[in-house]
């Protein structure tokens, strides 16, 4: 959400001598690198229309799989004019996330992956440097106000337009010489900026990226199909599709994969592991957790509802994934879930247990429909077993 201290709309009018223009961005660019941006770059406060476009697009194609966020509202996510009175352009900042894996320490219990988005309280220190931007901007007068990790704007589509980079076929935006792996923010302004003019594609014939894709959610250059897209499967509530269940393989929040195969972002390296970056987590400590501690554990990440169960239920589909049957506390936690109060953690401990080869656990006398049904459904036994 927008950050506590933005400006509020209908204030005293904005100074007649604030500063603007070329010269003035100049500082600002400045002050936005200091604050620890990695690029910035300046769009029109205007209506995105190629993305509102786009965003009835992929609605009407029953590409959204109930995603709400920037689809919610299109017409005002789209249109930056509506989120300060007198708006005039939109600056936009990027902050890289591309950091090297932190070392792991061996082990035989099964860990769940996080992707590297959510290693860390990127969206913070992006909102932290933004911060500065605007202080800076109110202090001179103007109008300004912070999103980012927001569904107040489309964030790809502005900083496409701002100049910062083009849209890769997996719907990323690339920046030149540092790859896709950044957090986009912007600050809504009343300043009068020189604004950039977008980039050209910059893919060529690549086409690395569609294939990565382990559901082939990238059915055509640009376009997502959340239907297939773990990131989103992931996140949303619900029983988790049984077709992409095995592809989920041990992620545990977001996909890089998409990411990871891209030359351009490959090519822009990365920054050294910093220690509190948490890349994996213990599937099944986390199991054992109880609400309080595991929302804790997973402060940051998007949770419908703020519901563990969804976490736990994605943790249950990497037992079944990745888990050793023999391992005594993976057969307790499996054993512990077929007997929960939750009927949607139930059905998706019957799947983990089929495909570990632990049939012996199963109580095929549940009345919930849903677990009936994945009962009706077992999965085959994982081929490494």
């Amino acid at each position: 959400m927008p950050l506590a201290n933005h400006t509020p709309k209908n204030p005293k009018l904005v100074a007649s001598n604030a500063p603007s223009g070329a010269q003035y961005w100049a500082r600002l660019h400045e002050l936005g690198l200091q604050a620890g941006l990695d690029v910035l770059g300046v769009a029109p406060a205007g209506v995105m229309h190629r993305a509102l476009e786009q965003l009835h697009d992929r609605e009407t194609r029953g590409l959204v799989n109930g995603m709400k966020f920037t689809y919610l509202r299109p017409e005002r996510s789209t249109n930056p004019s509506q989120l300060v009175d007198e708006a005039r352009t939109v600056i936009v900042g990027m902050r890289s996330y591309a950091f090297d894996e932190p070392e792991v320490q061996s082990t035989d219990a099964p860990l769940a992956r996080v992707a590297r988005y959510a290693w860390d309280d990127h969206y913070g220190h992006l909102k932290a440097s933004l911060t500065q931007v605007a202080a800076r901007l109110r202090t001179d007068g103007h109008r300004a106000t912070v999103f980012a990790d927001d569904n107040s704007i489309v964030d790809r589509e502005i900083a496409y337009l701002a100049g910062l980079g083009w849209f890769g076929r997996n719907a990323n935006i690339l920046v030149p010489g540092k790859g896709s792996m950044m957090v986009i923010g912007c600050i809504v302004t009343t300043a009068d900026l020189p604004i950039a003019t977008p980039m050209e594609d910059g893919c060529g014939t690549c086409v690395r990226c569609q294939p990565a894709c382990p559901t082939g959610a990238i059915i055509e250059p640009g376009v997502i199909d959340a239907n297939r897209c773990l990131s989103w499967l992931l996140q949303k509530p619900g029983i988790f599709d049984r077709t992409h269940r095995v592809a989920l393989a041990d992620r545990i929040y977001g996909c890089d994969d998409c990411q990871t195969v891209c030359p351009p972002t490959k090519r822009g390296g990365s920054q050294p592991a910093m220690p509190n970056h948490v890349s994996f987590v213990d599937a099944v400590s986390w199991l054992h957790l109880d609400d309080n501690a595991l929302e804790a554990a997973c402060d940051g990440w998007y949770v419908h509802g703020r519901d563990m169960t969804w976490v736990r239920r994605n943790l249950l589909i990497i037992l079944g994934n990745i888990a050793n049957p023999a391992d005594e506390a993976v057969v307790e936690v499996v054993r512990r879930y077929l007997s929960h109060e939750r009927a949607e953690l139930r059905a998706h401990a019957v799947w983990a247990a089929a495909r570990l080869g632990l049939n012996s656990l199963l109580h095929f006398d549940d009345p919930d429909e849903l677990v009936a049904e994945e009962l009706a459904h077992l999965p085959t036994l994982r081929g490494d077993l």
